[in-house]
């Protein structure tokens, strides 16, 4: 027999509730949002007030025959960290961040944690490669769905970013980082530079994009280029004193009050 109806009729859950609703398209706008607000708690949380973001590929490996790459990735975020230990007080400085992955990303990840420091890993869902590695700190450990919001949290909150060798995906986030910098949409003067210029002038000739009008000279400027962990972390040092530790460096998440509130320290 089927069952009695309940003595006031069927109701239909919440809508906050309703997984039905939440995962269709009427909902999009929610989803997008929610890997707003929930970075954003956890960041704060944390006490969050800045990253250096390593970009790089998750095909790199410990021992395989790019594995300088990940030892390289591996000290600089070790130098890092033990240097960004003397700016904590009430928020964390320039706090290791890569995408979550295995490759360059276990590795930079990897090197804070050495430090004893916190890092983060904005990991995405993909049909391979992509897994979150196991040095990440937990509570700084998040899943993204909109390649679009985990970009945006990378700009948000970078103050330098190192971009180790990699293929289409590192070469996306760079190109984003480099147009947003070039472009003057982001509120702060970040420091970009490529590790590995015997990879990086091989694979993007820059000089030929100038030769040819498709960006100027002065462009050039945008980033640098370092071969080992010590003259990176010198360059990040020097980018990071001079821009970044100001008293009119724009807020961040980390801090519930901001002189610019439009543009706290990353795109607008």
């Amino acid at each position: 027999m089927p069952n009695p109806t309940p003595p006031h009729g069927n109701r239909r859950p919440v809508a906050y509730l309703n997984e039905q609703f939440l995962n269709s398209p009427d909902a999009r706008a929610i989803r997008i949002l929610s890997e707003f607000l929930e970075p954003l708690a956890h960041f704060r949380r944390e006490k969050i007030r800045d990253t250096v973001v390593f970009f790089g590929s998750a095909r790199l490996r410990e021992d395989g025959p790019l594995a300088e790459y990940y030892e390289g990735a591996r000290t600089l975020a070790k130098l890092l960290t033990e240097w960004a230990e003397q700016f904590t007080n009430s928020t964390y400085r320039f706090v290791v961040c890569s995408g979550g992955g295995p490759g360059i990303m276990e590795a930079a990840n990897r090197g804070a944690s050495d430090a004893n420091g916190k890092t983060v890993g904005l990991n995405i869902g993909l049909p391979f490669e992509q897994f979150p590695n196991p040095y990440i700190t937990p509570e700084l450990s998040f899943e993204f769905h909109y390649f679009f919001m985990r970009k945006f949290w990378f700009a948000y909150l970078s103050k330098a970013l190192v971009v180790f060798p990699g293929g289409f995906g590192t070469m996306d986030e760079l190109m984003e980082l480099l147009t947003l910098t070039q472009t003057q949409k982001l509120a702060k003067k970040m420091t970009i530079l490529l590790y590995g210029s015997r990879y990086w002038k091989e694979i993007i000739n820059f000089d030929a994009l100038v030769k040819y009008g498709m960006i100027s000279p002065e462009d050039l400027n945008l980033f640098q280029y370092a071969d080992d962990p010590q003259t990176a972390f010198e360059i990040l040092k020097t980018g990071l004193m001079t821009f970044a530790l100001q008293p009119d460096t724009p807020e961040t998440p980390a801090i519930s009050k901001s002189r610019n509130p439009q543009r706290p320290g990353g795109t607008g």
